[in-house]
């Protein structure tokens, strides 16, 4: 569930590389961003897709909770006037663009989970390729991955790797985490991996590490992913103009199954029957693109975190939003809020 949100470049064995925006042509299709017309980039990292709409003539609001990239995109800001720059969560965008004075708005583009330049920072913790801290925060504020795994109950732990992780061994590596972290807490990303890959082991047969899928439900719990992103599909009903288009990059089929959902939801309306005859009518707020996006041969060969990316795209009706407020049922997961206090997991 890697995104690369980026198009900024970074040094790399003896020369900067660029950081290729993933499925950047489909994306651009499926806006089809015009001069004059208004966008919202949800996800900016290093501004790739905003770059690229604004090339076309149009506008963009970026918004990322990462002060890291916030800061980064001077050069951007200095390039196009038609660029602008809000701070905080893509969830937050309804609130955001009122507040900006860009509702309502052309389009919406949402690119779903960590940027390369958050994995390649060490210090972020993200990754366990390179030692660093334990931290996963894309706000960095709020508890970290180490504060998750030191202090969270070893039941609740288990739901968190299994749900959002969909890691098979949950429960294994949740008790070895408590028996481990009463002797010391986890600090280092390494750490960790290192007791997950003890725990379960690896074959020939495996394509990834064995911490892959307990790093990836860590980032997703600490920072609230797939909630943010029920949230941002509910805001994009709201600010979008009829017209406007809505284009979800995702990375993981947890997230791909919240966006495929909701565009099924709000593209199909209710119909009763003799069998039901008090289904309530709803009305039809997008009209979704059928087939999800995947990358060619040639964009993986170039960008291999292309490999799991997929593209969801709906145009919006003229109909008002729905009112209720979720997209989305999850499983009973525990939250940040009912972290226990050190020392008392």
């Amino acid at each position: 569930m890697m995104a690369d949100h980026g198009s900024a470049l970074v040094p790399a064995g003896g020369g900067p590389v660029r950081h290729v925006p993933v499925l950047l042509d489909p994306v651009l299709e499926a806006l089809d961003p015009k001069p004059g017309e208004r966008f919202v980039d949800g996800t900016f990292g290093a501004g790739g897709y905003s770059a690229a709409i604004l090339d076309r003539g149009a506008s963009v609001l970026g918004i990322d909770r990462d002060p890291t990239a916030i800061a980064g995109a001077k050069p951007l800001l200095g390039r196009y006037s038609r660029l602008s720059l809000h701070p905080g969560r893509f969830g937050d965008l309804r609130a955001i663009a009122a507040e900006r004075g860009e509702a309502p708005l052309d389009g919406v583009v949402l690119d779903i989970g960590v940027s390369s330049m958050q994995i390649d920072d060490a210090e972020r913790g993200f990754s366990f390729q390179k030692d660093g801290p334990l931290d996963m925060r894309m706000s960095r504020a709020g508890p970290s991955a180490a504060d998750v795994v030191n202090r969270f109950k070893v039941g609740d732990l288990a739901r968190i790797l299994n749900f959002l992780g969909e890691e098979r061994q949950a429960g294994r590596i949740a008790r070895a985490i408590e028996a481990r972290r009463a002797e010391r807490p986890f600090e280092r990303t390494l750490d960790l991996a290192g007791l997950v890959g003890k725990v379960i082991g690896r074959s020939h047969k495996d394509r990834i590490d064995p911490a892959t899928r307990t790093f990836q439900a860590l980032r997703i719990f600490v920072n609230d992913e797939l909630g943010e992103l029920v949230r941002a599909l509910v805001a994009a009903e709201h600010v979008l103009k009829p017209g406007g288009r809505l284009v979800v990059v995702t990375f993981h089929s947890l997230e791909d199954r919240i966006v495929k959902r909701f565009l099924r939801d709000r593209s199909e309306a209710a119909s009763g029957s003799r069998h039901l005859p008090d289904v309530q009518h709803k009305d039809v707020t997008f009209e979704a693109r059928n087939k999800a996006v995947t990358g060619d041969e040639r964009e993986i060969a170039l960008n291999p975190r292309a490999r799991s990316a997929k593209l969801r795209s709906a145009v919006r009706t003229a109909l008002p939003p729905r009112r209720d407020a979720e997209a989305t049922a999850f499983v009973d997961l525990p939250s940040l809020a009912d972290l226990p206090p050190s020392g008392a997991a």
